[in-house]
């Protein structure tokens, strides 16, 4: 069988692969974009002198701003006429991030794509349901030429639509299913309510697009049985999903770093953090031709995991993401990340997996923090009292702050097929 793998022997190996990448990403970037160019000359930095991989240091940072400036067609490095697609998300200002894509950039994203399914150890016997978002947006095209590239089955069924979902798990026999992990909760909700769980054939699940808990991930392979769950990063500045995948030891993310360098940045002062603290991920691409990024923020928070992982693949990792740095809200002038919250409750029992947050200001000017959790599938109400009490207490000790706990019903919170919203400041309004 075809392998997909990086073809690097050593770490060594891997960083003059990286610095030949650069130092192409570096020339290609300042000869074809005016934005680039300029940025590079008010830095001080010739593409010439990039002769290590410290000089990285010395790149100016490119921010979702710049995307938003240059709409609809930002950062282009080449002409249009070598473009032969374009992939868009959601913006911050109204308008979609749009990025464009030469036929090598889809055939790069394509071939390691193609290596996600590999690592989650998928044959070309497997069926692949592929539950995400078709259109402009990049997971379902990811998704769906990967999987043809590998060589399984892809049944291109795309979100919601439960009824269908669960048609297709039973009459198709999919074995894999690739989704949001809200919507992998939805059916695992659906099938256990229906009775399927012996009709269907799910091994496996690739999830991503969220941060998911441990208890959502839990009560998600419990529920459709699986044997694994690989979490997926991507987003649609760096290709789109497949970037990287969780491999069967769980032991973080294995990045494609023959595509592109990660940096672990403190958010605040942008300086490297050690290998294994979290901070703000930053990326620089390697090969990509349409639309190359140079020090991007990404704005998501992870850490570089250091040492050999126990699957014995000499391919660097990350930590899953552990939420954004613009997802940090402020209550009682303590910073909190929503990522500490899905922490504590993953491992408090006689909880669900799902929750909100809700911040309100008083008419005394007072900030109230309201948690809302679910109890257990077919728990009364008898014990919220001393469950409402213990999930205080807890969330007290690790945010140093103490908020108000409300114990909802089972089911009673609002599931998604794309990505679940949990935290709701009404400060402001």
């Amino acid at each position: 069988m075809t392998t997909f793998m990086p073809t690097y022997h050593s770490y060594d190996e891997l960083a003059d692969i990286q610095l030949k990448g650069l130092q192409w990403t570096v020339r290609h970037a300042y000869d074809g974009s005016p934005v680039y160019r300029a940025k590079l000359d008010e830095a001080g930095v010739n593409p010439d002198a990039i002769r290590s991989l410290d000089d990285l240091q010395s790149l100016p940072f490119t921010t979702a701003k710049d995307l938003a400036a240059g709409y609809p067609f930002p950062l282009l490095c080449v002409p249009m006429s070598k473009v032969v697609r374009l992939h868009a998300s959601s913006g911050t200002t109204g308008k979609r991030k749009v990025l464009c894509y030469t036929q090598k950039d889809v055939d790069d994203w394509t071939h390691f794509f193609a290596r996600c399914y590999e690592m989650a150890e998928l044959t070309r016997e497997d069926r692949v349901q592929i539950c995400v978002g078709y259109g402009v947006w990049t997971a379902g095209a990811g998704f769906q030429l990967g999987c043809e590239r590998f060589g399984a089955l892809a049944v291109p069924a795309g979100p919601g639509n439960l009824d269908m979902q669960m048609e297709f798990l039973q009459d198709f026999q999919s074995t894999v299913i690739c989704c949001t992990a809200s919507m992998g909760l939805l059916l695992a909700e659906e099938v256990q309510r229906r009775g399927m769980r012996d009709k269907i054939a799910l091994k496996k699940m690739i999830y991503g697009s969220e941060r998911s808990s441990d208890a959502m991930r839990t009560r998600i392979r419990e529920g459709l049985g699986l044997e694994h769950m690989f979490d997926i990063p991507g987003m649609t500045e760096l290709y789109g999903p497949g970037t990287g995948l969780e491999c069967s030891a769980h032991q973080g993310m294995h990045y494609w770093a023959d595509y592109y360098i990660v940096e672990i940045l403190d958010p605040e002062t942008l300086k490297p953090v050690p290998d294994g603290q979290v901070g703000e991920m930053v990326v620089t691409t390697l090969q990509k031709e349409a639309v190359p990024l140079i020090r991007y923020r990404t704005r998501d928070l992870s850490a570089v995991i250091p040492g050999e992982c126990g699957c014995g693949r000499l391919i660097p990792r990350h930590d899953r993401i552990l939420g954004r740095s613009d997802d940090m809200f402020i209550f009682r002038a303590v910073n909190i990340y929503p990522g500490q919250i899905d922490s504590v409750l993953s491992n408090l029992p006689g909880i669900a997996s799902e929750y909100q947050v809700v911040l309100q200001r008083s008419a005394d000017g007072k900030d109230i923090m309201t948690v809302r959790v679910e109890r257990n599938a077919g728990a009364d109400n008898g014990a919220d009292a001393r469950l409402a009490a213990t999930v205080r207490e807890e969330l007290r000790k690790k945010l140093l702050v103490t908020p108000d706990i409300e114990i909802v019903d089972y089911s009673s919170l609002p599931r998604s097929e794309r990505k679940t919203k949990r935290v709701f400041d009404n400060r402001d309004e």
